[in-house]
């Protein structure tokens, strides 16, 4: 595996492969966990090269969200990822992603405007900004994005799409823990107590897609889950449909960690 931290590095290695290796990307922020490892198995079924990339992008936090403390783990993800089979492991500083006169910013509208960009405004600018910025350095055929963050990965198609960037994106299944809870860096974080009443976030949701399998109400039924569990803040519940897909998504906090996840109503991946 080579290691690259800047884009002139990653770029030079870019150039000594051949036209037709076709050349898998997943972004990630590191503190890789199986469902990263999963995106990581993916790209190595699919692609000739696979190119991860770490990078805790500060554009995508909003003030008083969990920049400073959000996990880092550089030697355990370089070994993660060389295990992984990873070809290209890309570590840029944020100097080098978005270096001093930076003035460029990319909008997606309309499927920004409500869910994690109401909750978060500016947060999917900064998302679809170094998305960008990563395919043009990395100029994969596949990039690889997990269910769990279902909206966020339907924005990155709406680029892909908009923008004509002639780059697969492929979502792949939440993968989840023992007791239902979506795996997320973030999820360390948690104490005893919080991680018992997060599990409560697939319950609620599961409880909504049964009842939206027979018919009925998916908010009321996961809603009554989730009311249960006085730990929990719910932040948002709500039904919403990407690219075909019809989802049930909830976003809520246990203690200061703010958790997202979302099951399938309709549609496939």
């Amino acid at each position: 595996m080579r290691i690259a931290r800047t884009i002139g590095a990653l770029r030079e290695l870019r150039k000594g492969l051949h036209g037709g290796f076709e050349v898998g990307l997943v972004p990630t922020m590191g503190a890789l966990h199986a469902g990263h490892i999963a995106l990581l198995e993916a790209a190595r079924n699919e692609s000739d090269t696979v190119v991860a990339s770490i990078f805790v992008n500060p554009a995508q936090f909003g003030p008083g969200e969990d920049y400073d403390t959000y996990p880092r783990d550089e030697t355990d993800d370089i070994r993660t990822a060389e295990a992984e089979g990873v070809d290209f492991l890309f570590i840029p500083t944020v100097e080098e992603m978005y270096p001093e006169g930076f003035q460029t910013w990319v909008e997606v509208e309309g499927l920004t405007q409500g869910l994690e960009g109401a909750a978060r405004p500016g947060h999917f600018r900064g998302v679809a900004t170094a998305c960008l910025k990563l395919f043009n350095i990395v100029r994969p055929h596949w990039a690889y994005f997990g269910q769990k963050d279902a909206q966020q990965a339907a924005v990155v198609e709406q680029l892909v799409r908009d923008l004509d960037l002639g780059i697969e994106i492929r979502i792949l299944p939440t993968i989840r823990d023992e007791d239902g809870l979506a795996l997320s860096s973030r999820n360390a974080l948690l104490s005893l107590e919080e991680r018992a009443a997060a599990a409560a976030l697939p319950r609620g949701l599961l409880a909504g897609q049964d009842a939206y399998a027979h018919g009925q109400d998916p908010v009321a039924a996961a809603r009554e889950i989730l009311s249960s569990e006085p730990v929990l803040e719910l932040e948002y519940l709500e039904t919403a449909r990407f690219d075909g897909r019809f989802h049930l998504l909830a976003a809520a906090r246990a203690g200061r960690i703010r958790l997202i996840d979302n099951v399938l109503l309709e549609g496939d991946l």
